[in-house]
């Protein structure tokens, strides 16, 4: 049994004993890139599992322990987490719980202090929430942010997005079904070996293993089936999670659709650059903008060199965030920063732009900046663009899934009649 160690703030700490037989639990907001992310963990002794839990009894411990007006992202993540430990598959005394932290607004910063609310109400306060940031808001003995450890993240994010791209472009069209998550999955293995060694963790070898990859998803058999591409954006967990938008990827491919899921790269670097946009809108240190604006240019040339290496291919390469930024711009300001900000209204012109003008905009319940530059942008950009065919799916506990599925089906309904025409 681990001797428990608080804070002067009362915060239960996970220590260096407990990184050695403690499992991390870490909630599925991105299945594609938390796999590579937490093999990346596991390289550093790390003991680490996702969980993709997805039945109705997580809504339920979600409402029970968290106030019903919380964000429903938040609601989820803490109802997983509750209702993992409750399952019996984990002992207390050997489990831990992970979480990102930000520092921003909302989600960002929030999350983690109910969720340790909400674990001394289940009677689970003796188990240590371990916070994953890069602000220094919280530190553990047993985590550390290594040098090492932040350079893969880094790459797990470029990687990750670059197999998020390609498999949503081959999934629809594979001939032998099965074929892109085997890739996948391959791809998984073979990124855990490449992170073993320092040498591998270069820009050089990356935008070399961007290629390679490239060139293993144009070997699928594919289809020349022409289907109707569905871009999804909107808050950045119901957009990425099957649990917080009830597996709409999947849903969309049920219905003969291709989804079009923008990459997370493009949300790292709005969050830095909104660093860089705070000293000039309200002042500061010069110095912060300067280390906002280095890391900010190397998120911007790794995305580069991603979207160069699927460019020379036959598949469709994504807008580099100048040109999603520079969109944005027409309509909101820098200062629109709060939640996704003035990205998701970005994102949703990228994909017009791109032609792809039929758009999921995923909102959880509570999130009113998100309701601001999501649902409250689609009439503009609608009068702008009479060719955008958007609809905006609310996500909350008393939304049935049913419902939300019969707005996209009108959705789709509506793209192919504009095929037709």
């Amino acid at each position: 049994m681990d001797k428990l160690i608080y804070d002067k703030t009362g915060r239960l700490l996970f220590t260096k004993e407990m990184k050695s037989h403690r499992t991390l639990l870490i909630p599925n907001m991105l299945p594609l890139h938390g796999e590579i992310i937490a093999n990346c963990l596991r390289l550093h002794g790390y003991k680490c599992e996702i969980l993709t839990t997805s039945h109705a009894a997580i809504k339920e411990q979600g409402l029970r322990y968290v106030h019903n007006d919380t964000c429903y992202p938040a609601l989820l993540v803490i109802g997983q987490f509750i209702d993992a430990l409750k399952s019996g598959g984990y002992k207390r005394e050997d489990t831990a719980l992970l979480i990102t932290q930000t520092g921003g607004g909302c989600r960002a910063s929030n999350y983690i202090h109910l969720l340790r609310k909400a674990l001394k109400k289940a009677g689970y306060d003796d188990i240590p929430v371990v916070s994953l940031n890069l602000s220094g808001l919280e530190g553990n003995p047993g985590f550390k942010m290594s040098l090492t450890l932040l350079r893969q993240f880094i790459y797990a994010i470029m990687y990750g997005d670059i197999l998020l791209l390609l498999s949503n472009q081959s999934r629809p069209y594979e001939i032998n079904r099965g074929d892109t998550d085997k890739l996948v999955q391959g791809w998984y293995g073979k990124l855990t070996e490449i992170f073993k060694k320092p040498k591998n963790l270069t820009f050089k070898r990356m935008r070399e293993n961007f290629k390679i990859i490239v060139r293993d998803f144009e070997r699928l058999p594919r289809s020349q089936e022409r289907k109707v591409r569905v871009g999804i954006v909107g808050e950045i967990y119901v957009k990425y999670s099957p649990l917080g938008n009830n597996d709409l990827e999947a849903y969309l491919l049920k219905e003969g659709a291709e989804p079009v899921v923008p990459g997370l790269a493009d949300f790292l670097i709005f969050k830095i650059d909104n660093r860089d946009a705070d000293v000039n809108l309200y002042g500061g240190l010069w110095l912060k903008q300067r280390v906002a604006r280095l890391l900010k240019n190397y998120f911007k040339k790794c995305q580069n060199a991603m979207v160069e290496a699927i460019e020379q291919s036959e598949f469709r390469a994504p807008s580099r965030f100048e040109k999603i930024k520079e969109l944005a711009m027409k309509y909101l300001g820098e200062g629109n920063k709060m939640g996704e900000g003035w990205l998701l209204t970005g994102e949703m012109l990228e994909l017009i732009h791109e032609g792809i003008p039929n758009i999921v905009c995923t909102q959880p319940f509570g999130c009113l900046p998100n309701h601001i530059v999501g649902k409250g942008m689609i009439r503009a950009l609608k009068t702008d663009h009479p060719e955008a065919n958007i609809v905006a799916i609310d996500y909350d506990p008393g939304a049935t899934k049913i419902n939300q599925e019969n707005r996209v089906k009108l959705m789709l309904s509506n793209a192919a009649l504009a095929v037709d025409s």
